[in-house]
């Protein structure tokens, strides 16, 4: 029976990396091999590689996933409030302007580079895109 393969090694030769841990650290802008480093040289651009432990990040591939978990959140939670408000109380339309625009953008501003850390640590964990040494382009299209 063949071992099937994910990101360039049999999957039980790996180490298992805890997901969890590593979720953790990106939320809080370490990096999730030794939690040690910084995962940001700017406000959402991951460093190339942890100034303490050599972990390459520069692969990393969160794409638009950190922006649409953002959306998700804040969303509920910023709708919910307004409906909340809007029920028990009677602020004009420029009261809720005032107070829900800036909620929102503050809100998102707030949870956009934690949760982009958060999926960094979880690709980390998981051997994702170019974390578990293969290169992504030839893994997806063999042929080329």
């Amino acid at each position: 029976m063949e071992t099937q393969v994910f990101g360039g090694e049999p999957r039980e030769a790996r180490p298992a990396r805890p997901v969890m841990r590593a979720m953790t650290l990106g939320f809080r802008g370490k990096c999730p091999h030794c939690g040690e480093g910084k995962l940001f040289s700017s406000f959402l651009k991951t460093v190339d590689r942890c100034e303490t432990c050599g972990e390459e990040m520069h692969h990393h591939r969160a794409d638009d996933l950190p922006a649409y978990l953002v959306v998700l959140v804040v969303g509920h939670i910023v709708v919910g409030a307004f409906m909340g408000i809007e029920a028990a109380s009677t602020l004009s339309t420029w009261q809720h302007l005032a107070i829900w625009i800036p909620l929102t953008i503050f809100s998102a501003l707030a949870l956009i580079r934690p949760i982009k850390g958060a999926v960094v640590g979880l690709q980390w964990a998981n051997y994702m895109h170019g974390f578990g040494g293969e290169d992504d382009l030839l893994e997806s299209h063999p042929e080329t």
